[in-house]
């Protein structure tokens, strides 16, 4: 067994609103993270995927929970974490256009996590650039250039190579394709593969895009409204999806062929939209689009049942000896 180096537990994060409502953009949530793996983390907008990264890299407070990571509970530090903790944790953003200064070269942008996190002198940081662009597949004169001179793929892997500049052991990436031609997704996605073996690096991988999931991530996660959904190793997920949230993203998927077809769920139709975070139903989040939805639905807030060995599911229809598939 692998070794864990992150644990969410009960995770919160409120944001209070001047008319006294609040936002709850996580309520609730329990995950784990092992050494070298990627844990996909999946969500329509607003289901608080984001939030998770901010506050997980420090960018925000959690409301209340905890976050072990390496043995240290880091939830309530913020920004006022050790220089240790915040290199070890990097974030790389879904839009490079923004994340990136354009009135910095790429390698200025690339020095200043240099400067804060080494003690290297600045021509040995100037020489880490270019090794750092290299790493990540890009010609090392790049770092005299401005983002502006880039194409978006190019951009994206200047932000990872900025990530890497502190030397993490776990990196969130923040739908880190979806501003992306299709063309140049798949370069980007096969580099930070071939990065996560050569530095051992955990991934926390954002994304709405499942068919991505497939081929990246070790497991999967489903939010909904702030809220857990279902859990479980990839294959185990696409092979028998228990929540109906689940089904009914899955059974949107587009596929390209018949062979892709015949290993989705039965078609469940998409109704609704997610409600707002501000006004969070009572009992299970998803209850207002489910079909199967029962009386307890309604009033109880359903808790993490393991249906299978590493495969949890948040549904009233599953019992924790009651067969999946027979939906009693």
């Amino acid at each position: 067994m692998a070794e864990k180096i992150l644990e969410i537990k009960g995770l919160k994060k409120y944001f209070p609103l001047p008319n006294g409502q609040v936002v709850k953009a996580v309520d609730g949530v329990d995950l784990e993270l092992y050494a070298g793996e990627t844990l996909g983390l999946v969500g329509e907008s607003g289901s608080g995927k984001s939030t998770i990264a901010y506050v997980l890299v420090g960018m925000y407070e959690a409301t209340d929970g905890d976050i072990i990571f390496k043995g240290d509970n880091i939830a309530k530090t913020g920004l006022h974490r050790t220089l240790k903790q915040r290199g070890d944790i990097q974030i790389v953003f879904q839009d490079p256009g923004s994340s990136l200064n354009p009135r910095r070269t790429i390698e200025q942008s690339i020095m200043v996590p240099l400067e804060i996190h080494t003690s290297l002198s600045k021509q040995e940081a100037k020489k880490q650039v270019r090794k750092l662009l290299e790493e990540v597949g890009l010609p090392s004169e790049v770092a005299e250039g401005y983002p502006r001179t880039l194409g978006g793929g190019e951009r994206q892997l200047v932000s990872v190579a900025r990530a890497l500049a502190t030397n993490p052991s776990f990196m969130i990436l923040d739908e880190p394709t979806s501003a992306l031609d299709v063309s140049v997704q798949a370069k980007v996605i096969n580099k930070l593969i071939d990065l996560q073996k050569e530095f051992r690096l955990s991934y926390l991988f954002i994304t709405h895009d499942l068919s991505l999931m497939r081929n990246v991530a070790d497991r999967v996660a489903i939010l909904y409204l702030g809220r857990l959904c279902e859990l479980a190793s990839t294959a185990d997920f696409f092979q028998k999806p228990l929540h109906p949230y689940t089904q009914m993203l899955l059974s949107s998927v587009p596929v390209a062929t018949t062979e892709e077809e015949k290993m989705k769920p039965v078609k469940v139709l998409s109704t609704g939209e997610i409600p707002s975070p501000v006004n969070v139903p009572p009992g299970c989040a998803f209850h207002l689009r489910c079909r199967h939805k029962k009386p307890i639905c309604l009033r109880e807030q359903p808790t993490r049942r393991e249906i299978f060995p590493g495969h949890y599911v948040w549904c009233h229809l599953f019992e924790q000896k009651e067969s999946p598939g027979s939906g009693k």
